[in-house]
């Protein structure tokens, strides 16, 4: 397997450099910091009313996997926009977010079954290359959705990842008067993963008084994340604060310090704003969580992949929204209904 996951990354690579035409035309994506790109509240203001989709609309999503509630929920996003648009639309996921090559066959499946767009959202930066490339060959639209970026693709909606660190640590600098802090990553190599601790490591590290004391990978698992915080806490049991990567492994970290009997002292913040998060939040432990809002992003997603369908020339980058859930505003986001929620957000 490992062999085998070498070879792909290398192909990849090689596509990469040899390139289609739009690898060849478009520099490699950083979807944090690209220029070409408006917010998804601009959508109908800057492209008008939601376009006519023609009857037998087809759209495939692919997803890093079903077991996170992240990406559960990002497809009932997609699939509500889908429904009251008369799209027929198939989701499908690898078994777990280390099945690179699981996911490349998903992603290649569905080319092969002629849909008129794709939604991927890839478990790492060059895993679904291959199958990007294929699709675009095919003249089939693709939407890099969210977390991992394929360097070339040409549209990409998710949230600013780096933002999401910079939110946690700007919560520490603005609450405490500073002290030991630490990191769990997730995977290593993935975009989103490196953004985020680029974010909450550059904006504490630039505050007096804080020390990034670890920064150390847990691949998304509570498992693994509980075992580094158990470790990091045993060497600095003086620590005033952890951030996670996503909110599985912030779950993870706040088990280990509770279990070192630290909650009083020790804040822990994750990213993604689940279900779970938010309850634990409500419960008192979890400090908080930055929420992407999966639902809605989803929904935004496949607005912009019938707009391409359209014919409509959007911006390299829709940015989808995101903000910082505490307990001072928990019951503000705690909603099922996009309404409701978009109204909010505009409103911030």
């Amino acid at each position: 397997m490992n062999i085998s996951i070498k070879a792909l990354l290398t192909a990849g690579a090689l596509a990469l450099t040899a390139g289609t035409v739009p690898a060849q035309d478009l520099a490699p994506l950083n979807s944090d910091s690209e220029p070409d790109r408006m917010d998804w509240s601009e959508l109908e203001a800057k492209f008008g009313a939601f376009p006519d989709v023609p009857e037998g609309t087809r759209v495939g999503g692919v997803s890093k996997t079903l077991t996170n509630e992240y990406w559960r929920s990002l497809g009932e996003g997609y699939a509500s926009m889908a429904d009251a648009h008369g799209v027929e639309f198939v989701y499908q996921a690898a078994a777990n977010e280390g099945d690179q090559l699981g996911q490349l066959s998903i992603a290649e499946t569905l080319i092969t079954q002629g849909f008129d767009a794709l939604l991927l959202s890839p478990q790492t930066d060059a895993n679904l290359l291959p199958a990007y490339e294929t699709a675009i060959a095919q003249g089939v639209p693709v939407l890099n959705v969210n977390d991992a970026v394929i360097p070339s693709v040409a549209n990409y909606v998710g949230n600013v990842q780096k933002d999401n660190g910079v939110r946690v640590a700007q919560w520490f600098v603005d609450n405490t008067d500073g002290g030991k802090v630490a990191v769990i990553e997730g995977q290593p190599g993935v975009f989103a993963a490196g953004q985020r601790t680029a974010g909450f490591t550059e904006t504490v590290e630039g505050a007096d008084g804080f020390e990034v004391v670890a920064s150390v990978p847990a691949n998304w698992s509570r498992e693994q994340a509980f075992n580094a915080a158990s470790t990091i806490l045993q060497q600095h049991p003086d620590l005033i604060g952890f951030y996670a990567n996503n909110d599985g492994m912030a779950l993870g970290v706040m088990e280990a310090v509770k279990a070192a009997g630290l909650q009083e002292q020790t804040a822990v913040f994750g990213t993604d704003g689940i279900s779970d998060a938010y309850a634990s939040i409500r419960a008192g432990d979890l400090t908080g969580t930055v929420d992407s809002f999966p639902v809605l992003t989803g929904e935004i997603a496949m607005e912009v992949v019938l707009r391409m369908l359209d014919g409509q020339d959007l911006p390299r980058v829709v940015a989808t929204p995101q903000a910082l859930i505490t307990a001072d505003n928990v019951d503000q986001y705690a909603t099922s209904d996009m309404g409701a929620l978009r109204s909010v957000l505009l409103a911030q």
